[in-house]
């Protein structure tokens, strides 16, 4: 299959994902970009250009995941694969702290594809802070908040 990505496919990438980035769960209408269709599986890797293997990421996501499937969770060193948003849960593998303005790893494949994608990267914090305080919750986006106060 080519890796252009059909317009009728593309709306149903974005109505799966809820036009929210797929990775750090930031809502596309909340920003002054346009969000991509990823290949969870890369083209080059052999990943297929349908649904399962499509979902919708901020270009900072994207940008940092490139073609990568795996990258060292940052508490063990092991490398593990990275978040598969089609064949997992984000609430098993991702949590938010108290404020909703970081994203919290639980598991290694949270942690790693945290550090890898720089979904805590300090803009997105203070955006996620001034989103809030303008009555937009992130929870209301299938988030859940974790309590991290037992997490490193």
């Amino acid at each position: 299959m080519s890796p252009v990505v059909s317009a009728p496919l593309r709306s149903q990438v974005r109505a799966l994902d809820q036009n929210r980035c797929v990775y750090c769960r930031t809502p596309e209408e909340l920003t002054v970009t346009t969000f991509e269709i990823d290949h969870i599986v890369p083209v080059s890797a052999g990943g297929e250009t349908i649904l399962d293997n499509l979902c919708l990421a901020c270009p900072t996501c994207n940008r940092h995941k490139a073609v990568r499937q795996s990258a060292p969770d940052p508490e063990s060193g092991q490398i593990v694969p990275l978040y598969h948003p089609r064949q997992q849960e984000w609430s098993a593998h991702f949590g938010w702290d108290k404020d909703v303005s970081r994203v919290v790893g639980l598991t290694p494949i949270g942690r790693a594809t945290l550090e890898a994608l720089h979904m805590n990267r300090l803009q997105m914090v203070r955006l996620r802070r001034l989103w809030a305080k303008m009555g937009h919750s992130l929870l209301d986006q299938g988030g859940l908040y974790r309590d991290d106060s037992n997490i490193r």
